[in-house]
């Protein structure tokens, strides 16, 4: 893969981890192991289905999850982190460590900006 196709493909993974529900469902999945469509709506509170529809897809795309259809009538669904899906879980598990080391820095340095700029 060419520098540029590699730069590309990083800054849109980033983007779509940094998004709003990537990471929630990373989390959700990697807690509770394999979820239907419903529950894993139900532990996201705020998530719309269409929205839920379109991150799972994405990162369906991306080999982050997998996707298991039942021939069953209503038919069922169910979704599972791939390795590649919990390998990025482990990842953004740093992430996390870092805000819970940071929370209170972070915090001042917002009240400290917030009060220079409130004149």
């Amino acid at each position: 893969m060419a520098k540029d196709e590699a730069d590309a493909l990083a800054r849109e993974l980033l983007g779509r981890i940094a998004d709003k529900w990537t990471l929630s469902v990373i989390d959700l999945l990697g807690e509770q192991g394999v979820l239907r469509f419903s529950r894993l709506a139900g532990g996201l509170p705020g998530i719309s289905q269409k929205m839920l529809t379109k991150t799972l897809r994405e990162m369906e795309r991306d080999g982050l999850v997998e996707r298991k259809v039942y021939p069953e009538v209503p038919p069922r669904v169910e979704y599972r982190l791939t390795a590649l899906g919990e390998s990025l879980g482990e990842a953004a598990c740093s992430i996390w460590l870092w805000v819970d080391k940071h929370f209170h820095d972070v915090s001042r340095a917002r009240k400290g900006f917030d009060r220079r700029n409130t004149k």
